[in-house]
C-alpha cells in the first residue's frame, strides 16, 4: 500500500530534469545567440585545436559522477565553450579532410525542433506527422538522384547501416532457401559470395562477418588505372565461382569510392547482374547525389538501374550527423526481409491505404527523426540549390587539381567528383627512383600529420600507385576558390620546412 504521505509526494511530484516555458526560452536563447556567434566566426577559428586526447580530457576536470546537480544555464555555457573551442570543426571552410559535409543551419535548428517533439519513427502511431514526412523525403531523395520514386526506403545512421540494410535484402532475395529460417549454417545449402572492387569500403567486411557469411564469402575485384572494376575480372570471377558450386548473389559498383571519388561502370555491371540473376547494389553514400548534375556521367547515371542504392545526406546533401539513407527497388523485399509482427505491437491499421511502419523494413524499431534536416534542407533550397553547390564543390576540386598539376612542388595524382589527390615534391629532388619514391611517402606522411595538427587546414590521404598521396575531399558549401588557393601554399611552406629538416644525406 502505499501510504497518504506517499501519495502526497507523489501528487506533486519533484521533476528534477524539467525546465519551465520561461526559463527554457531564456536557455534557448542563451544558446541559439552563443551558436550563431560560433557560427559567423568559424572561418576566423583554427579547424581544429590540435590539442591531444589526454589535454583535451583534462578539461572535464574530476571523473566522478556528480552526487548533485549544476544550473542547465551554467552547463551550457561551459559545454558550448568546450566544444566551440576542442572539437575538429567539419563545418569550417577550409575543412577537406573526409567526406563529412558542413551541416547546413536549417538542419541544425531541425534537429532542436526533433528532439522538442521527440517522435519514434518506428510506427506511424508513435509519429503520425513525421512518418509522412520521412516517407516524403525517400521519394523526393529517389527523385534527385534518377531512382523509381516507387521504391522502398528508409533513413539510417549513416553508410555502414544503409548498405547493410541493402545486404540483407539482397541476400533474403537471391538465396535459394529461406534464410531466415534456416540460416546458413546447413551444409546443404551452397556457399553465397558478393562481389566488390578492391577500393570498397570497409562496410562490406562487417556484413560478412556480423551477418555470418565469413570474411571468404567476400570476392575483391582487381580495379583499373582510374580505380574502376574490371568488368572482365569480374565476370570471369563469377563463371569459376558458379562452376564450383557457389552461388553468386550480389555485385556491389561504387558510385564515388572514399579515396578518389572513382565510379565503376555502372551500367556495364547492371547488364551483367541481369545476366546471371545478381543483385545490384550501388554504394553511393558519397557520390549519389551527383548522379542528379544535368553533366552527370552515364556511368553515374547507370545507378538509377540498380535493386538497391546507399547514399549519405551527411554527406553530400550537407546535413548534420547523422543522416544516411537506403533504396530499394522493389518495396517488398525490405518487407520480406526485415518484418515481424509480435503479439506487443499494436501497430495494425483499418484504412484502405495503411501507413508506413518503419521497423517492417529496417533493422530497428525506436529511430530518431532523422528525416526533418534533410527534408527542411530540401525544402529551402531546392533542387536547383543542391546542383549549384555539389557543382561549385566538384569545380574547386577541379581548381586544386590544375594548381597541383602547375605547380613545380607539387604531383597532381587524381581527380573524380569532389575529390583531389596530389602530393608535395621538392623541386630539387634526384630523379626518381625506388629509394627516392620512399622517401616521397615518408615525407608527405609526416607532411599530413603537420598539416592535421596546424589547423590552418584539414585534409586526410589516399593511396594510388603505391604512391601516399594528399586527398582533398570538398562537400562543403562555405569553401570559397580563395580557401583552395590557400591550401597549395600552406601545403609547399610546411612541406619545404619539414623536407629540409628530414630529408636523408644521400638525397641532398
Amino acid at each position: 500500500m502505499i501510504e497518504n504521505d506517499q501519495r502526497m509526494q507523489l501528487r506533486a511530484r519533484e521533476m528534477p530534469l524539467e525546465i519551465h516555458g520561461s526559463e527554457f526560452r531564456r536557455l534557448g536563447h542563451q544558446l541559439v545567440d552563443q551558436i550563431a556567434e560560433f557560427l559567423d566566426d568559424l572561418p576566423q577559428r583554427p579547424v581544429t585545436s590540435g590539442k591531444s586526447h589526454l589535454a583535451i580530457r583534462e578539461l572535464l576536470g574530476g571523473d566522478v559522477l556528480p552526487e548533485n546537480g549544476s544550473a542547465a544555464k551554467d552547463l551550457l555555457i561551459e559545454v558550448s565553450d568546450l566544444l566551440f573551442d576542442n572539437s575538429l570543426h567539419n563545418g569550417h571552410p577550409r575543412f577537406w579532410g573526409y567526406i563529412t559535409s558542413s551541416a547546413a543551419p536549417i538542419g541544425i535548428l531541425a534537429d532542436l525542433l526533433a528532439g522538442a517533439v521527440n517522435p519514434n519513427v518506428g510506427a506511424a502511431i508513435l509519429s503520425p506527422i513525421a512518418s509522412e514526412i520521412e516517407a516524403q523525403l525517400i521519394r523526393w531523395i529517389a527523385d534527385l538522384i534518377g531512382y523509381p520514386r516507387t521504391c522502398g526506403g528508409l533513413m539510417v545512421s549513416g553508410g555502414n547501416m544503409a548498405n547493410f540494410v541493402c545486404f540483407l535484402a539482397a541476400r533474403n532475395s537471391k538465396a535459394s532457401w529461406d534464410i531466415s529460417t534456416e540460416g546458413l549454417a546447413s551444409s546443404d545449402h551452397p556457399k553465397l559470395l558478393a562481389y566488390v572492387s578492391e577500393e570498397t569500403h570497409t562496410w562490406i567486411d562487417k556484413a560478412a562477418e556480423l551477418f555470418g557469411m565469413g570474411g571468404n564469402s567476400i570476392r575483391w575485384i582487381e580495379t583499373d588505372s582510374d580505380q574502376k572494376m574490371k568488368m572482365a575480372a569480374l565476370e570471369n570471377k563469377i563463371i569459376t565461382d558458379r562452376n564450383e558450386g557457389f552461388l553468386p548473389f550480389m555485385v556491389v559498383g561504387a558510385a564515388g569510392t572514399v579515396g578518389t571519388g572513382a565510379i565503376d561502370d555502372l551500367p556495364a555491371i547492371a547488364a551483367l547482374c541481369k545476366k546471371y540473376d545478381l543483385w545490384f547494389h550501388v554504394d553511393g553514400a558519397y557520390g549519389a547525389p551527383a548522379a542528379m548534375l544535368p553533366d552527370a556521367s552515364v556511368q553515374l547515371k547507370g545507378l538509377s538501374e540498380a535493386d538497391s542504392i546507399a547514399l549519405d545526406p551527411h554527406k553530400w546533401l550537407y546535413a548534420p550527423l547523422e543522416a544516411g539513407c537506403a533504396l530499394v527497388r522493389d518495396p517488398q523485399h525490405l518487407v520480406d526481409t526485415f518484418t515481424h509482427t509480435p503479439s506487443y505491437f499494436k501497430f495494425a491499421s483499418t484504412e484502405d491505404v495503411p501507413p508506413i511502419n518503419f521497423h517492417e523494413i529496417g533493422l530497428q524499431n525506436s529511430r530518431g527523426f532523422r528525416a526533418l534536416k534533410v527534408w527542411l534542407g530540401l525544402r529551402q533550397v531546392g533542387k536547383e540549390g543542391y546542383i549549384q553547390m555539389i557543382g561549385d564543390d566538384i569545380a574547386l576540386a577541379k581548381v586544386l587539381y590544375q594548381i597541383a598539376e602547375d605547380s613545380p612542388d607539387l604531383e597532381a595524382g587524381s581527380h573524380s567528383l569532389s575529390i583531389t589527390t596530389f602530393r608535395y615534391v621538392p623541386t630539387d629532388l634526384p630523379d626518381k627512383n625506388t629509394e627516392v619514391e620512399a622517401y616521397l611517402n615518408e615525407l608527405n606522411e609526416s607532411l599530413l600529420t603537420q598539416l592535421q595538427a596546424g589547423g590552418e587546414v584539414f585534409i586526410s590521404n589516399a593511396a594510388l600507385d603505391g604512391k601516399y598521396l594528399l586527398r582533398a575531399c570538398i562537400v562543403n558549401f562555405r569553401t570559397t576558390l580563395g580557401d583552395i588557393e590557400a591550401l597549395p601554399q600552406v601545403v609547399i611552406q610546411i612541406g619545404q620546412k619539414l623536407d629540409n629538416d628530414i630529408r636523408p644525406p644521400n638525397l641532398r
